[in-house]
């Protein structure tokens, strides 16, 4: 994973700008908001993988403000407050903040918070990626990481055009897919005489993973329309 992305929500100008500076120093992607408001439209805009929140906006307290970016969003919030007593930090901390660091704080505190969540953030998402890299659907496994594919632990023997339409098909399983949606994906354009081809290696494929070619149940045929993997 690359540096992130933070948004940096701050209408103090001197705090903003010493947030800022750091950051640049230290090579992280930021975005600045001066109020809860554009806040929440850069959040949406641009995604940002860190927040870095301050609770005495103009227009909107920063509490209020964590609740509404945590019903859409799980994106880690620190939040940077004057607020010391410690009944605010634990408001912010039961809104949904995952961090707070308080007003005058070090440029070195900061970049280690920073730090911290950033290793949170991309151990979740190897977490996640590993999770997601095994696809089951009845006595089918793929191991996207590995580039294989089993039945019943068996492994099957595919070529590389076959492999690309299973795993098409499985990463999408339970959609219609067209003839030409999948044409693109797999050769990079559509002609016509992919569809021919597209039936062709479909059928190999079917062989290598059905019981029975003329009940499929794996992948569905809609009739001049393209395939689907079906959901066991």
């Amino acid at each position: 994973m690359n540096k992130p992305t933070i948004l940096v929500v701050e209408d103090d100008y001197a705090v903003r700008n010493l947030i800022s500076t750091t950051l640049k120093t230290h090579d992280y992607k930021f975005i600045t908001a001066m109020n809860g408001e554009t806040a929440i439209l850069e959040a949406v805009s641009h995604n940002p993988d860190i927040i870095l929140l301050d609770l005495g906006l103009p227009d909107i307290d920063g509490i209020q403000l964590i609740k509404k970016i945590r019903s859409w969003s799980m994106t880690p919030i620190i939040v940077i407050s004057a607020r010391s007593e410690d009944t605010d930090k634990i408001d912010a901390l039961d809104a949904g903040a995952d961090d707070y660091l308080t007003k005058p704080f070090s440029v070195e505190e900061l970049l280690a918070r920073l730090r911290v969540t950033f290793r949170r953030l991309n151990y979740v998402q190897n977490a996640e990626k590993e999770m997601n890299s095994i696809f089951i659907n009845g006595e089918l496994k793929i191991d996207y990481a590995a580039g294989c594919a089993y039945i019943n632990d068996k492994e099957l023997h595919l070529t590389p055009i076959e492999y690309k339409l299973l795993c098409l098909l499985s990463k999408n399983v339970g959609k219609v897919l067209t003839h030409t949606f999948i044409t693109k994906e797999i050769w990079g354009n559509y002609v016509e005489n992919d569809v021919a081809s597209l039936r062709v290696f479909m059928a190999t494929l079917r062989k290598k993973i059905e019981k029975d070619t003329s009940m499929p149940q794996y992948i569905q045929t809609h009739v001049g329309v393209g395939y689907r993997m079906i959901k066991l």
